[in-house]
């Protein structure tokens, strides 16, 4: 039976964070400096650029993306590019923004892919788009709850929402899009949205929009508009939907009765030890 002692050849993906040379940690550097081939899946050229003073063999995955072409099937092919090189033996890096295990499905499926076939792989993580939301928007999630969904899959599925704690929706530039071939859905499908989420918050309800900032010199998109007009705002596939409580935290009467039962039992227990 193979083992990763037997095969040279190894993945390492790394995140790169949302700003441009900020967020990038020094094992990722590390990382990418020693690897024998770097790809890098970034839309943006200048990180590309950047990346290349770090390494001298660096490959973009972006030319898998076409239009029309199914996102699954691009995933796909950037797996193998990736995986051909750790088959030859070679010491490979994935570099993806942010975090590259947050809303990446190629970093996963390449490191499983890679495991399978007895190669060493492994994530080393980075500053995601979320870090960079609770920092700009100043939400502790620790404080009122955070909910975390897809936005299309909250269409799709009946999923439980709590609107006594923070609803974050990612991708909602693409919210409703079932042929995973489109990076943008139009009007008709946020109002389908706004119908889902008025079940749980009023129509005037205030909801930001938000976008991490990638380089030094630009700011962070913080959009706040009411529920009612996310239809006709405008949206990017990375965009963020920031939906905050509109209920108070509901008391458990009956839990917190049992707990203080409880501590009287362990204060009567500690008294006559």
């Amino acid at each position: 039976m193979s083992t990763t002692a037997e095969k040279p050849g190894s993945l390492v993906c790394v995140g790169l964070g949302m700003m441009l040379g900020a967020h990038i940690g020094p094992r990722a550097r590390s990382q990418i400096e020693q690897a024998d081939v770097v790809f890098v899946a970034v839309s943006d050229p200048v990180v590309e650029l950047w990346l290349q003073q770090m390494h001298p063999d660096v490959r973009s995955l972006q030319p898998h993306y076409a239009e029309g072409k199914p996102r699954h099937q691009t995933y796909r092919d950037m797996v193998e590019s990736m995986l051909v090189e750790v088959r030859a033996g070679r010491t490979v890096v994935g570099a993806f923004y942010g975090h590259p295990g947050v809303f990446a499905k190629a970093p996963h499926d390449a490191i499983a892919q890679a495991r399978r076939e007895g190669f060493a792989a492994h994530m080393e993580p980075g500053v995601s788009a979320e870090d960079c939301l609770y920092a700009d928007l100043g939400i502790d999630p620790g404080r009122l709850g955070c909910q975390h969904y897809e936005a299309s899959q909250l269409m799709f599925y009946r999923r439980r929402i709590d609107p006594s704690a923070y609803l974050i929706l990612w991708q909602v530039g693409i919210a409703g899009d079932r042929t995973y071939r489109r990076f943008a859905t139009g009007p008709e499908y946020r109002r389908l949205l706004v119908e889902r989420l008025r079940e749980d918050y009023p129509a005037d309800h205030p909801v930001t929009v938000y976008e991490a900032a990638t380089l030094p010199i630009t700011q962070p998109r913080m959009d706040t508009v009411a529920l009612r007009d996310l239809p006709d705002t405008p949206l990017h596939m990375h965009s963020t939907l920031v939906v905050p409580p509109c209920e108070a935290l509901q008391r458990d009467e009956i839990m917190l009765a049992r707990i203080e039962a409880l501590e009287r039992a362990e204060a009567g227990a500690t008294e006559y030890a």
